[in-house]
């Protein structure tokens, strides 16, 4: 196997639920190098890939759906933000959510409303509206593997707000 290929796997394996677009930028190979490998693998059942919420995610193949889902949206900087919140807290407000997140509540109602449709989170039956973690002890040791460093987060947010100029 090509040292490029060897070094994809196991980026994929040391960041599951990596995107498509880091896979090539963390480890600096051309875009169309990445994507070559990247089918290979999977082709191959080496990594896995799953389209979630719009954007391709791999992982090692020994993640089970949920977990691919979950892993996903704690990869997501404000996604993962409302998770730590609901793990901390327990169940929570979407609105306190908002407040406490300083986000608009139209964008943790976005947000929220992919996490349940992915099983990640649950709402309440009751009023008032409560959100929490389907599967709490599950979704913390999760949060432990992707926990992101604060180098990271500073190249996350770079990017972000480089793609924002260029819409």
């Amino acid at each position: 196997m090509p040292n490029t290929r060897a070094r994809v796997r196991r980026h994929v394996r040391d960041t599951p639920g990596v995107h498509f677009n880091r896979v090539s930028r963390d480890l600096d190979i051309a875009t169309g190098q990445a994507q070559y490998h990247l089918r290979r693998l999977v082709r191959d059942d080496e990594v896995a890939v799953e389209r979630i919420a719009g954007r391709a995610h791999y992982f090692d193949p020994e993640f089970d759906p949920w977990e691919r889902r979950a892993l996903a949206f704690l990869r997501r900087e404000t996604a993962r933000g409302i998770l730590v919140r609901l793990h901390a807290d327990g169940p929570t407000r979407p609105a306190t959510l908002a407040d406490e997140l300083d986000l608009a509540r139209s964008t943790v109602s976005w947000h929220v409303s992919n996490l349940v449709e992915s099983g990640i989170v649950e709402k309440s039956d009751d009023r008032p509206l409560r959100l929490s973690l389907a599967r709490p002890e599950r979704t913390a040791a999760l949060l432990d593997e992707v926990s992101a460093s604060l180098p990271d987060r500073i190249v996350d947010r770079f990017v972000r707000t480089v793609d924002s100029l260029f819409e």
